[in-house]
């Protein structure tokens, strides 16, 4: 039976600010009331769905990247310098408003409003396999 990437739960301080950042940055549909969450599609059916934490409670920062096509990429990223958002060619945040060129491909990180690390790339780490016909 393959297993499929269905939906994932994502913290935040402020539910609907995180999940309009997420949808508009992403250049997805408007976030949906689906129960106590705010869902926001992603490919192939799968949601993510935004969760407002009780007052006091502190968001545990988790690390969400996304296989992106060079056209979303210039979507996205455009929006990022627009926003005048500080990103980063890597995790560690040692370089600032830069870009990498990682196996061939684009890539950049951002944080969203509770502080969630955003990624996207066009190309996956450690390239394409071979004769690969799953580029997005």
């Amino acid at each position: 039976m393959p297993v499929a990437f269905n939906h994932t739960i994502v913290h935040a301080r402020d539910a609907h600010e995180s999940a309009t950042f997420f949808s508009e940055m992403m250049g997805l549909p408007a976030p949906q009331r689906f129960g106590p969450f705010l869902a926001v599609p992603v490919e192939h059916g799968a949601t993510f769905d935004f969760a407002q934490v009780g007052d006091g409670d502190e968001v545990h920062p988790q690390h969400y990247a996304f296989l992106v096509t060079e056209d979303d990429f210039d979507a996205i990223y455009g929006r990022i310098v627009e926003r005048g958002i500080e990103h980063y060619p890597e995790p560690h945040f040692g370089q600032t408003n830069a870009i990498n060129h990682n196996d061939g491909g684009r890539g950049v990180y951002w944080c969203d409003p509770s502080g969630h690390f955003l990624e996207i790339l066009t190309v996956p780490y450690g390239g394409w396999p071979p004769n690969s016909d799953h580029r997005p």
